[in-house]
């Protein structure tokens, strides 16, 4: 039996909320324009701290094979953004290290991301870029 809880646009912008980000959404389809995008949905978060996200589910998984009701989205794909610009974490984090995007996240491991992310503390980034660590 798969394990994995099926993503929404709402759901994840539910996530990223209770984190405290002012967040947008988007579905990959609309009603005037009907065919799909080259992602079923993303959605684009704000921090306090100023840190922001912008999450994307490229594909949806099929869990039967009629489309009907097994089209879900189990894992997406998040980038992280920090003064409109892609970027890592500071060292010390245990996500984004080195890295601007993180792939393949299950709901669980995307809310450990965004805790971590929305009590970033924006002021190691200057301090780590004097000290030659970032």
């Amino acid at each position: 039996m798969d394990t994995c809880s099926a993503m929404t646009a709402e759901s994840v912008g539910e996530i990223l909320k209770e984190g405290g980000a002012d967040v947008m959404v988007r579905s990959g389809s609309s009603e005037s324009y009907g065919s799909p995008r080259e992602f079923s949905f993303e959605v684009k978060a704000i921090f306090p701290n100023g840190m922001g996200m912008h999450i994307v589910a490229r594909q949806f998984t099929y869990r039967d094979p009629w489309e009907a009701k097994g089209r879900v989205n189990d894992l997406v794909d998040a980038m992280l953004l920090r003064d409109g610009s892609l970027t890592p974490l500071p060292k010390g984090y245990p996500w984004f290290q080195g890295i601007e995007e993180e792939c393949g996240l299950d709901e669980e491991r995307l809310r450990k991301i965004v805790e971590c992310v929305r009590k970033v503390n924006v002021k190691l980034y200057l301090l780590q870029e004097m000290t030659g660590d970032l």
